[in-house]
């Protein structure tokens, strides 16, 4: 059976004439003239075809037949308006919900989240992990922090910054493998280190400078992650590529190095890090405070 249904936005402005009484009242409530509330009421009166208003001298009343609509229609738009309320504050008054990488979370993010909750005390962040490309109706996101060229499905993307490439790896590896500093390459011919998600790097970075030959016959050992890549990295394992931008602590504390840099550039690829959040959702100011200090971060 097919319901029935009015058009809403008269009924809208029915139910807020029934409830008030009043016609300029109404107006003002649904902030519109006093002559477009009598339009619609007219509109759904020829819709039902019945009269649901008396237009007296002194104001309106409702007819039999309109108080009768009323009684029912009204506690159904205070359950709507219940509904959004309740709907509305639950998602304000959560934690921010924050999604992100392992290897972005724990070498950049964690680091200075210090200093969000110094400036904002009140805020609570939410830190989960994952890799896929974050999907806000099924995963329990307010924002995502992830890596590619800045286009995602139904979602807004803010920059934060880009993808630069070099090999990495500890200070007693190069002494070892290249005891002089100024022929780095034959670190090159040693083991190469991995990073599952990242496992085009090398093959960008040898191909950007050239020497994929010197790599031909070197080994290399596989890591499910950035993070335990560097880690092997550092204990000496071999050789690794790094992302500059997520090794600042290592790179000041003399954790790693950077063997080629008097040599060659880092390697600036195509995709970077952006912050995400739906395309259509209300403005939070929580989300708003973290995105406007991510930014400031970003740029520091």
């Amino acid at each position: 059976m097919i319901r029935r249904i009015p058009p809403l936005n008269p009924l809208r402005v029915f139910e807020v004439v029934a409830r008030t009484h009043n016609l300029t009242a109404a107006a003002a409530e649904l902030n519109v003239t006093q002559s477009a509330v009598s339009r619609q009421i007219a509109t759904l009166e020829t819709y039902l075809g019945m009269e649901l208003l008396r237009r007296e001298r002194h104001g309106v009343s409702l007819t039999r037949a309109g108080h009768s609509y009323a009684q029912q229609l009204l506690p159904a738009f205070e359950q709507i308006a219940s509904a959004t309320r309740a709907l509305v504050k639950g998602s304000g008054e959560r934690a921010l919900r924050v999604r992100t990488y392992t290897t972005f979370a724990a070498k950049w993010l964690i680091p200075r989240l210090g200093e969000f909750r110094r400036l904002h005390p009140g805020i609570e962040v939410n830190i989960t992990n994952a890799v896929p490309d974050v999907d806000f109706d099924r995963d329990k996101a307010d924002v995502a922090v992830q890596f590619g060229a800045g286009r995602w499905p139904r979602t807004q993307a803010l920059f934060l910054f880009g993808d630069e490439i070099e090999p990495v790896c500890s200070p007693a590896y190069l002494k070892q493998y290249a005891p002089n500093a100024k022929f780095p390459v034959s670190l090159l011919r040693q083991q190469l280190l991995v990073s599952h998600y990242r496992r085009s790097d090398w093959s960008v970075w040898l191909a950007a400078t050239g020497l994929a030959h010197e790599a031909r016959d070197a080994l290399q050992m596989t890591f499910g992650s950035s993070v335990l890549t560097w880690q092997a990295a550092i204990d000496g394992l071999g050789m690794a590529i790094g992302q500059n931008r997520l090794l600042a602590v290592e790179f000041d504390k003399g954790l790693l190095v950077r063997p080629f840099a008097q040599f060659a550039k880092p390697v600036q690829r195509d995709q970077g890090y952006y912050l995400v959040w739906p395309l259509r959702s209300r403005e939070s100011r929580k989300r708003a405070l973290f995105r406007d200090w991510l930014l400031s971060a970003c740029a520091q």
